[in-house]
């Protein structure tokens, strides 16, 4: 019996390339399966390569209810950033694709699950973490890890001298990532930092902000424990919602990032992100617990953002403590509820109002009108005791200056040398 292979296809240039690969090192038949995460793809003509190249089946798992729901709302309820920039569109798709692949592989009595992830990047960390933790038993296979291939330039000749049609344009060679979430452009000019990124080119969700409008476009977001429930009034699922932001977000050049950022594997890598209605998203969902939490609860929340963001990117979302981080950020969303407006303008984003039934916001307390809640008189004595240390650190120094410090007499003794019990 032949060895079957349950193959992560994207119908992409690695991909096209490891069908034909696989079925030339070993004898075993493939199963391509497609992850259908909102990403621009024909996935009949998808469908069509895999078999044309080799697979035995190709499958079209639809999941993006899944992927906005189980994985980018924890995201956003976390305020989960990598490095103060990415919000993580790659990162958070990775884990459901791994899960979708070993269900296939229980399904086809799979031995084995492979995968188009390089050498050199994040992608191999979090498919093989996520095959790992769900199905430790089955074996993982990246051609990148152990053919002699070695550039796109390689991949584009071994398809050629197959006779097989390479899915890249060579003067738009760029390698990118799509999903209903973001779009991710690496190589070409961007792999020299020094070099500004052909945005008009490569952009293909967003406008630059020299094309966007001259007016100011307003937005309004309503939330539900975190979650986005409602655009400008309506009630949408969190897919549409989603896709309708990115349009209005694009058309105003909001949520363009140019990343130098730090791989898992040690290298620095640079790539430019489109997330418009993410973008927007993180900016009013922070808005709103701004007005929503109280200090302790936002102090805590910001190390929890940036623990959450590492876990992520680093392929650990199927571990403990992700899955706790998890359950503190929806415990303290519990109150985040509310409808916030933002205004867009040339790629920028500012508030332009904030309303919540939970608001901490009390006019009484924060107005320069003195209320029955609030009498001036009374902070005098907590200033006083909350300075107590700058005040004792003062004196201390003033004492020095002058010279009038003194050492710390010395305990008084017993003849045997023991201290004086008082």
């Amino acid at each position: 019996m032949k060895k079957k292979i349950v193959l992560a296809y994207s119908g992409g240039l690695d991909t096209t390339v490891i069908i034909p690969w696989l079925k030339e090192n070993q004898d075993c038949e493939i199963i391509a399966v497609c992850a259908d995460l909102g990403q621009a793809a024909d996935w009949k003509a998808i469908t069509k390569r895999a078999l044309a190249t080799g697979a035995s089946a190709c499958h079209v798992a639809d999941v993006k209810k899944e992927y906005v729901e189980e994985y980018i709302w924890p995201a956003l309820k976390a305020g989960a950033v990598y490095e103060d920039k990415y919000l993580l569109g790659t990162a958070t798709a990775r884990p459901l694709i791994a899960k979708v692949l070993v269900d296939y592989a229980r399904r086809e009595k799979a031995s084995a699950i492979a995968h188009g992830a390089t050498g050199k990047g994040n992608d191999q960390i979090r498919f093989d973490l996520g095959i790992m933790a769900l199905a430790p038993d089955l074996e993982i296979i990246a051609p990148w890890r152990i053919w002699k291939i070695k550039s796109r330039e390689e991949a584009i000749r071994y398809l050629k001298r197959r006779n097989i049609a390479a899915p890249v344009n060579r003067k738009n060679a760029y390698s990118t990532d799509d999903n209903l979430w973001h779009i991710s452009h690496e190589g070409l000019e961007l792999e020299d930092p020094a070099n500004e990124p052909q945005c008009r080119k490569m952009l293909a969700m967003t406008v630059t902000p020299e094309k966007a409008p001259n007016k100011a476009e307003y937005v309004e977001i309503e939330f539900e424990k975190g979650i986005p429930v409602a655009l400008n009034g309506k009630k949408m699922e969190g897919a549409a919602l989603i896709a309708a932001l990115n349009k209005i977000g694009g058309a105003n050049g909001i949520g363009i990032a140019d990343i130098v950022e730090n791989r898992v594997v040690g290298m620095k890598s640079r790539g430019v992100y489109e997330t418009p209605g993410g973008t927007i998203l993180y900016y009013a969902h922070q808005e709103l617990e701004h007005l929503c939490l109280d200090r302790q609860a936002y102090s805590f929340k910001q190390q929890v953002s940036l623990k959450m963001s590492e876990l992520i990117y680093g392929g650990f979302w199927f571990t403990p403590l992700r899955k706790a981080l998890c359950a503190f950020t929806d415990s303290i969303q519990e109150d985040v509820n509310g409808k916030v407006k933002v205004k867009l303008y040339k790629g920028s984003i500012s508030a332009a109002g904030c309303a919540s039934p939970n608001s901490l916001y009390n006019t009484s307390l924060a107005s320069f009108t003195t209320g029955d809640l609030y009498s001036h008189a009374d902070s005098k004595g907590f200033v006083k005791l909350y300075g107590l240390p700058v005040l004792v650190r003062s004196l201390m120094e003033q004492e020095k200056k002058s010279g009038r410090s003194k050492p710390a007499a010395k305990p008084k003794t017993a003849a045997k040398g023991k201290p004086v019990k008082k």
